[in-house]
């Protein structure tokens, strides 16, 4: 694929955003441990840019048990210091914690629904909502169905899920597809 057919975003930029945008964003997601993954690095990009958290993806993925969502539901204080004291990941004791408290809400979706999958995909009614955009510009980065979704992640009990960090993630899990018109990535 040509970098010129490629979403703007990742158009001349580093191998590691091409091989997301190309192999995973706006790719249908129907995995629990994938979607919380998704959820806890959209979190810490607020305020970032997502090469950053993207670069940082695999440290996250040591520092936090493989995103398993379990275990980091059940951190404390030691392992939030720990996070806290690395590196490798985004140092922010608000995102650090908002993991945790995430993976507690992310427990509570699935005992409720069985899978978080089936809450989250029960937005779209099942299927991916697909775009066609032509240029960048149109692309929104909010929408009705972001806000409805982040306004119900908050009332139980989500944090860093502004209606825009949850459009990105609807985008990244493939629950809205935005590969422009053109994009060779777009899924068919």
């Amino acid at each position: 694929m040509t970098d010129t057919h490629r979403c703007a975003w990742a158009r001349n930029t580093s191998e590691l955003m091409t091989e997301y945008h190309d192999h995973e964003w706006g790719r249908p997601s129907h995995a629990d441990g994938y979607l919380f993954e998704m959820l806890v690095l959209e979190g810490a990009q607020a305020g970032l840019s997502w090469s950053t958290v993207l670069n940082k993806r695999e440290n996250y993925r040591r520092a936090m048990d493989g995103f398993d969502f379990e275990r980091i539901a059940a951190y404390g204080q030691a392992e939030t210091d720990r996070l806290l004291s690395d590196p490798g990941i985004v140092r922010n004791r608000l995102k650090v914690g908002s993991a945790v408290r995430n993976a507690q809400a992310f427990q509570r979706v699935r005992g409720e629904f069985g899978t978080f999958d089936t809450y989250l995909w029960g937005w779209a009614e099942g299927e991916p909502v697909v775009n066609h955009w032509t240029a960048p510009e149109e692309v929104p980065v909010t929408t009705d169905l972001s806000d409805r979704l982040s306004r119900d992640l908050k009332k139980r009990g989500f944090n860093f899920v502004g209606s825009t960090i949850v459009y990105s993630y609807l985008q990244a899990t493939g629950v809205v597809d935005d590969h422009l018109e053109g994009c060779p990535a777009k899924p068919v």
